[in-house]
């Protein structure tokens, strides 16, 4: 079973669609969209995904895609 990341459908109209895009050629990751994740908070403010469950955050997609690199190798 792939890694599972998770995208909030208003942020990535608030800018994390060009990190979903990175992460959808990488055929070991499963990307889900879902309508709202409940971080309204935290979507408002910056760019997110939750990764196998955990909350990773970032001010650019490039950063976003970096750091849900990063999770997944510490993690994994």
């Amino acid at each position: 079973m792939n890694p599972l990341i998770e995208f909030c459908i208003n942020n990535l109209a608030s800018g994390s669609q060009e990190a979903r895009e990175i992460l959808e050629k990488d055929p070991d990751l499963d990307i889900i969209e879902y309508g709202c994740l409940s971080n309204c908070g935290l979507c408002s403010q910056s760019l997110y995904a939750i990764v196998e469950g955990d909350r990773v955050i970032a001010d650019t997609p490039k950063e976003l895609v970096d750091k849900i690199y990063e999770h997944l190798e510490e993690t994994l």
